[in-house]
């Protein structure tokens, strides 16, 4: 079982599960922590649609989606970013999770550098 850490935990998921789910669903509390301000009430609800579950994942994912690499390409994310939505991801091995502060999950000017 692949073990995924993220906002000071470590929780474990069966493999090729939905990274979105997976986090929401052994840490309700991590919603929070996953979607950022006001997102955390007007997601698109894991349709990759809004791309406010953009994480930076280091670890063993699935290919990008169509849907991924659409959102992730227009502002305010960066296809270059290395960001990943986690509704659209498939855990398939160990991961390490970063959420950023912006809005979307992206890296703000104060992150740079």
């Amino acid at each position: 079982m692949p073990l995924i850490q993220f906002a000071g935990e470590t929780i474990s998921c069966d493999r090729a599960d939905n990274l979105r789910a997976a986090l929401m669903r052994h840490t309700p509390s991590m919603k929070g922590d996953l979607y950022n301000g006001a997102a955390a009430l007007t997601h698109c609800r894991g349709l990759g649609t809004c791309g406010t579950c953009a994480v930076e994942v280091h670890g063993d994912l699935s290919p990008m989606t169509r849907v991924e690499k659409w959102r992730l390409g227009f502002p305010p994310h960066q296809a270059d970013a290395g960001l990943r939505l986690a509704c659209q991801a498939s855990v398939l091995g160990d991961l390490i999770v970063k959420k950023h502060s912006g809005m979307w999950g992206h890296r703000v000017d104060e992150e740079v550098g």
